[in-house]
């Protein structure tokens, strides 16, 4: 295996773990070169040091438009550094971060908020009636107006406001944590596509020089054969 010595640790390594000088985009090059100023196009980096120089050129591209960088933009920037993925599901992270009083409030709003609900809350109390005026009408448990089933009813519905207020909130967090997540999704597709389009643009600039090196020799060829055939 052909290996090669890395310019900015000094150390043997194999070529696939390295990048030629020639093949670094421009801006990056020059942040290696303002470290190590004898950098040239000839010479390897290994990869993992290239990568952190691709990180400070996205910090400095990201602090130039946005200003100071926020710990989203910061765990993105790793992410790139590291070529991970963030796209996670994120609903199942969500539900795993929830404690058991949290869930047992999404489903106890859920359950209220529902047809099923409505139907068996209305039935209880037709039923509580029909037993305390006609079933017991002698000697009902709760005669009219009820007062035991006013007041069963305003315990439910003081119990029941501060859960629904509790699943509000945990769905306001829920939202704030999608956001978030498809803010930094979005942040690190921008900043992958401009590493791209930069890297495009610095193959077509080598390119079109190997081109007017391959064009100047040709011609350099042509008056050869020109010379020698006027002689």
């Amino acid at each position: 295996m052909k290996t090669a010595v890395c310019h900015l640790t000094k150390r043997q390594l194999p070529l696939n773990q390295l990048v030629l000088g020639a093949s670094i985009r421009r801006p990056i090059f020059k942040l290696i070169q303002a470290d190590y100023p004898d950098f040239t196009d000839e010479a390897y980096v290994a990869v993992g040091n290239l990568n952190k120089y691709r990180k400070l050129y996205l910090e400095q591209l990201l602090e130039k438009e946005l200003g100071e960088i926020s710990e989203l933009e910061k765990e993105v920037l790793e992410s790139i550094q590291e070529n991970e993925l963030l796209s996670t599901n994120i609903e199942e992270e969500i539900l795993e971060n929830l404690p058991i009083g949290d869930r047992m409030a999404d489903r106890i709003a859920s359950f209220g908020g529902s047809w099923t609900f409505i139907i068996a809350f209305f039935g209880f109390i037709l039923l509580w009636m029909m037993v305390n005026v006609y079933l017991l009408a002698t000697r009902p448990f709760d005669p009219y107006p009820f007062i035991l089933l006013n007041l069963i009813l305003s315990c439910l519905a003081a119990i029941q406001a501060p859960i629904i207020m509790m699943s509000q909130n945990r769905k306001e967090a829920k939202d704030r944590q999608r956001s978030e997540y498809d803010y930094k999704v979005n942040l690190k597709a921008e900043l992958e596509i401009r590493l791209l389009h930069e890297k495009i643009d610095h193959l077509i600039v080598h390119q079109n020089q190997r081109l007017l090196e391959i064009q100047q020799i040709q011609v350099d060829l042509m008056e050869d054969i020109l010379n020698r055939s006027r002689k």
